[in-house]
Parts: structure tokens; sequence; C-alpha cells
């Protein structure tokens, strides 16, 4: 799958590190500013109301044309953030649904966490590796320290291999290329243990900056009159 290179968004490291520290309510104009007059929507917005929705499997199948370019062109990157209602978010990173994820991790922050974060209706998410070598591709990297909206939330480490519940939540969601909704839990002792697994799914834009940094921008669904709400970072500092 071809990545593309964007000369018109270099990621130099005083920029990036911009995004590590607090930003508060401000967004970038030509990725995160909303329109005048917005009717809402987006899928971010889908991920709010989780929590109102009841038990059992919620697919919601959205194909439809970003405000960049066509949804389902082969350029794009799919990510999955998911977790247990009580337990910690995780995030998959994917070529395509279909595929194996590239990158998983868990975040040190909760899903009710993550929730609120979004009442802001801009969420940028910076992992941020302090590895001294570079003859590793960014997200080959292990070890992050994670940031939400400007503030440190702690470190985390990539997967190598995948759990059996993240293997269930990834072929669950096989054949779906956005949305967002309630999986079953395989078992009911997790169910009542840890409630539901909630999950959003989206189709992101990626933007390779430099070797030593990518991003992740969200594309939106036609007609959601917004700009991206969701952006990942990862960055290699020196």
């Amino acid at each position: 799958m071809p990545i593309r290179s964007n000369p018109y968004f270099n990621m130099d490291s005083s920029a990036v590190l911009s995004l590590l520290r607090h930003t508060g309510h401000s967004v970038d104009s030509k990725h995160s500013k909303k329109s005048s007059g917005s009717i809402g929507g987006g899928v971010l917005k889908m991920f709010k109301l989780i929590p109102m929705l009841s038990s059992g499997c919620k697919m919601v199948n959205l194909l439809s044309r970003g405000h960049r370019r066509p949804l389902l062109k082969d350029y794009a990157t799919t990510g999955t953030i998911f977790g247990f209602r009580k337990g910690r978010v995780f995030l998959a990173i994917q070529e395509d649904p279909h595929c194996l994820p590239m990158f998983i991790i868990e975040l040190p922050m909760l899903t009710s966490a993550l929730q609120k974060e979004m009442a802001s209706e801009t969420v940028r998410i910076a992992l941020e590796s302090e590895t001294k070598t570079s003859r590793k591709k960014v997200l080959e990297e292990y070890v992050w320290g994670i940031y939400c909206n400007g503030r440190k939330i702690g470190y985390s480490i990539r997967r190598k291999n995948m759990s059996e519940e993240e293997t269930y939540v990834i072929d669950a969601l096989r054949g779906v290329s956005m949305g967002a909704g309630v999986l079953p839990c395989k078992n009911q002792y997790d169910q009542e243990k840890e409630g539901e697994m909630t999950y959003m799914r989206a189709r992101f834009d990626r933007v390779i900056g430099s070797k030593d940094s990518e991003a992740l921008y969200m594309i939106n669904p036609e007609g959601s009159g917004q700009g991206t709400e969701l952006s990942i970072y990862f960055l290699r500092s020196h």
C-alpha cells in the first residue's frame, strides 16, 4: 500500500514537540477547525454515544466520502480504538480491515476518560519514543510516552503479539470499514467484570513527515460539516 509523504506537511521537531505540551482547546486550522454553523456528526460523536447503547453487536457501516478524498481509496489506513467500558483503551492500526495490525498498543487511560476528552470535539493523541537509534521505522519502536490533548498520561509498550481478546475484536470488525458501537463479550464473566466491549473504527490519512515522525488524520464522513476530529502522532525524539 503506498504511503504518502506530504511536502506541505513538514513535521519538524519543534512543530511536533509543541503537540506534547498542553494546548487547551486550540486546534490546527488545516486539519481541525470546525466550520461555522456545523451540523455536527462524525465518528467521534458516535463513540461518545456508546454509553447509551444497549447490549449486543451494533455495527455501523458508513461507507461514504471524507472531506479530503474518497473514503475507501487504497492509501487510507484503518485505525481502531477499543476497550471494555471499565477498562483501558487499545489502539490498533491496520493497512486495511482485512490485515493484521501493524501497530497495536494499550493506552494508559480508561475508556471513560477518553470519552470525556471527546467532549472537547477535538482529540489529539501523541506517542513519543525516546529511543536514540533511528535504524527502525518509527512505528516499530516499543516503548512510548503517551499524551492526550497535550497532557502526558503515562507510558506504554507496543504489543508484539495480540492477546486472545484483541484477536477477537480485530476478527469481529473485519467487515467494518468505519463505525462505532458495542461488541458482545466472549464470555459472561468478562462482561460482568469489565462491562461491554466498545469500539470506534475510522479511516485515516497517513502522512510521513520524516523518518522520525508520522501522523494519522481521521477522514470524516461526508456531510459531517467538520474538519479532522481525531489526530494521532508518532514521534521519535532525540
